[in-house]
């Protein structure tokens, strides 16, 4: 399964980036990164060339809702692309707790899953995208 890693576009941390990398690839995943501060054309572009199973999006800085929204909507704009898995976690928001409204419209405008900082749930999720992927 090949996992798009991508920094939202006013992340600018990257050792995030790197850990998150390694946790994948433990995991067994193929990782293609876009690097920190990909902006959403960025991101499509990367999601059309490299044709991911799914794209797991990373905020530390605490604009992932800002950032993730204007991602994923372009995404689901683009028709080869609206049934690609995507994953929002990190930091939604500068208030320094989970928003559920927030959580509630990057939901609504397609994310499949919003995690925070919650890697066993980032685990369990893209092993049961993987399950759906493998005949039975």
């Amino acid at each position: 399964m090949k996992i798009l890693l991508s920094g939202t576009a006013s992340d600018s941390h990257t050792w995030n980036l790197v850990y998150l990398r390694l946790f994948l690839e433990e995991q067994g995943y193929e990782v293609v990164g876009l690097g920190p501060c990909a902006p959403a054309e960025l991101l499509l572009a990367g999601c059309l060339r490299h044709t991911p199973d799914a794209v797991v999006l990373s905020s530390v800085n605490g604009h992932g809702y800002r950032d993730g929204l204007a991602a994923v909507r372009l995404l689901r704009a683009e028709p080869a692309l609206a049934g690609l898995p995507v994953v929002l976690g990190g930091k939604l928001g500068v208030a320094g707790h989970r928003q559920e409204a927030d959580v509630a419209r990057l939901t609504d405008a397609g994310c499949d899953a919003v995690l925070g900082e919650d890697l066993d749930a980032l685990r369990a999720f893209l092993a049961a995208r993987a399950r759906r992927e493998v005949p039975a």
